[in-house]
């Protein structure tokens, strides 16, 4: 490998900004913030908006979009076309 080229691969903390969850791993993220981690040493922190701890999917929040069919919305909005019926337009 080439040196001087390759960005610096190194522990850094992700935090949700939601949750305040944070987790300790590697990354070659730049950010100016620091924290200071449970075992006394200082890393870089990246306040991230969704991670899995926010992430409805991952917390089984998962909301219903809709309790509707997709045909039968599309019919309501569209009307029901007949077989072998075309439509001028």
């Amino acid at each position: 490998m080439k040196t001087g080229i390759h960005p610096d691969y190194r522990p850094v903390v992700f935090q949700d900004a939601n949750t305040g969850t944070a987790f300790l791993t590697r990354s070659t993220a730049r950010t100016d913030r620091t924290v200071v981690w449970d075992n006394g040493h200082s890393y870089p922190l990246v306040v991230v908006d969704v991670t899995c701890a926010s992430h409805p999917f991952w917390t089984g929040a998962d909301r219903i979009v809709d309790t509707e069919g997709r045909v039968e919305k599309f019919e309501r909005r569209y009307g029901r076309r007949i077989r072998g019926e075309r439509r001028e337009g």
